[in-house]
């Protein structure tokens, strides 16, 4: 190797290291070579899509999404010791989304700009045209279609990923290219399956490092924080520092809110997911937050009940036209209808206590649902409760109860000093003040009493 071989090698080697940073450039340590990985700037909104044919089953067929970066091209070089004076840098070109005969066509222009530029140092030329022509240059726009064929003689035998030829501008179709893919041309995809999670895994740990890369204000505290310390909503792009939001979040879900872990934003219904959640709470709070929004989605779930037994409480798969449940943890069998012990065609037991809400229930309900209670609780049942509430009803207008006993006492005529018929004890009807039994009138004679000179005042009334 001549000395001037040997000190431009240096020297570009080492401006390279100068411009580009170590995910774009990596100097081998071992020889004089290295690797570079080239993300391309896409347009905006730049899609990319798989048919509907997809010959690798439905978890591929039809896929389509827009994404702002693409896997990168690996461009590996070893100079040889009579570079730049004589010979080329020798290579290989990688790329996870680009065929083999795209590739092949990169390959071609590289050597190109070589024979250009023979004498000189060409790697930064060569860097500058992947990343800035390779679209226009192989022709591809959005949407970019990708689509698997078998190549014969491409490295391993492995399946590639390809455009149709009139697509591919400078690189040839798949069909046309077996015989002129270049050695140095690199497809490192399995399969399209595989290739269409690298793609969006990528694309998310791009956007990601962007994102953390930036100063955003949060409309909260109104700081300018790093993306590092804040969160953005997928859906509508919303960023908020972490802090708020831990806060904001932790509150939620203490108060059992699970469902409003929104953007904080007016009339913004974008909602956090549960891997942002898990990031921002404590474990013990996420816990507490994943156990209720199960719980939550199972409350909509019409065919799912809760065991009743207050230790147990597993949610119990309910079959279609069948009221028994049986618990899979504590094997209990139960009505689903009444939660009590299953009663097989008997009717349901009701509580005195849920009387008034079974009768106002009725008298609401449609026929469908009248009948659907009569045969739930039975017929009688139903018609003793209307029965009670109505006489309930009744003596709490045209009763009052005893201060001593609390019978229902209704007065029809005489004076205010009544006689329970329950416990004979003696009591004024206007006050409901328990009177002596040695003299009950004194109540009405003693100028102090709140009933004095009353004890006929409803008869008095009556009369005029």
């Amino acid at each position: 190797m001549s000395s001037e071989d040997r000190e431009a090698q240096e020297d570009e080697l080492l401006a390279l290291a100068s411009i580009y940073d170590e995910d774009e450039f990596k100097r081998a340590e071992s020889a004089q070579g290295g690797e570079t990985r080239i993300c391309l700037e896409l347009p905006q909104n730049f899609r990319v899509f798989v048919s509907g044919n997809s010959t690798e089953g439905p978890q591929s067929s039809g896929f389509e999404c827009t994404v702002c970066f693409l896997p990168p091209l690996v461009l590996n070089f070893e100079l040889p010791p009579d570079y730049p004076s004589t010979s080329p840098p020798a290579f290989t070109l990688s790329s996870k989304w680009l065929s083999p005969a795209q590739l092949s066509a990169l390959c071609k222009h590289l050597d190109n700009l070589w024979e250009e530029n023979r004498g000189c140092v060409v790697l930064f030329a060569w860097m500058q045209f992947l990343k800035e022509e390779t679209l226009s240059y192989l022709n591809i726009s959005s949407p970019y279609e990708l689509k698997m064929c078998q190549q014969g003689n491409t490295q391993g035998g492995t399946p590639s990923v390809h455009q149709d030829a009139e697509d591919c501008g400078a690189a040839v179709g798949c069909a046309a290219a077996e015989e002129e893919i270049d050695e140095r041309a690199v497809q490192d995809v399995e399969s399209l399956s595989s290739l269409i999670r690298e793609i969006l895994d990528f694309d998310q740990a791009q956007r990601r490092k962007c994102f953390n890369s930036k100063m955003y204000l949060c409309n909260i505290c109104f700081c300018e924080k790093l993306g590092t310390e804040c969160m953005y909503f997928t859906e509508c792009s919303h960023v908020y520092c972490k802090a708020c939001l831990k806060d904001y979040f932790e509150i939620q879900i203490r108060d059992g809110q699970v469902h409003c872990l929104n953007c904080p934003e007016p009339k913004c219904s974008s909602v956090a997911t549960p891997g942002q959640v898990k990031e921002l709470v404590g474990e013990q709070l996420f816990a507490r937050y994943d156990r209720l929004l199960l719980q939550s989605t199972l409350d909509l779930m019409a065919d799912v009940v809760y065991c009743p037994r207050p230790g147990c409480q597993t949610p119990v798969m309910q079959e279609p036209g069948c009221t028994m449940g049986i618990c899979s943890c504590c094997n209990y069998a139960f009505c689903t209808l009444c939660k009590m012990t299953y009663h097989g065609v008997s009717p349901c037991k009701i509580t005195a206590e849920k009387l008034m809400d079974l009768r106002n229930e009725y008298l609401e309900a449609d026929e469908a649902t009248k009948r659907f209670l009569e045969q739930r609780y039975g017929k009688r049942v139903i018609q003793k409760a209307l029965e009670e509430m109505e006489s309930k009803e009744w003596l709490e207008k045209n009763s009052k109860a005893c201060p001593c006993c609390s019978t229902p006492i209704e007065k029809l005529d005489g004076c205010n000093k009544m006689t329970c018929t329950g416990c004979m004890q003696y009591f004024c009807w206007l006050c409901m003040a328990s009177l002596s039994r040695v003299n009950p009138y004194k109540h009405f004679n003693d100028p102090s009493s709140p009933c004095f000179d009353r004890l006929f005042q409803a008869m008095q009334i009556d009369v005029l």
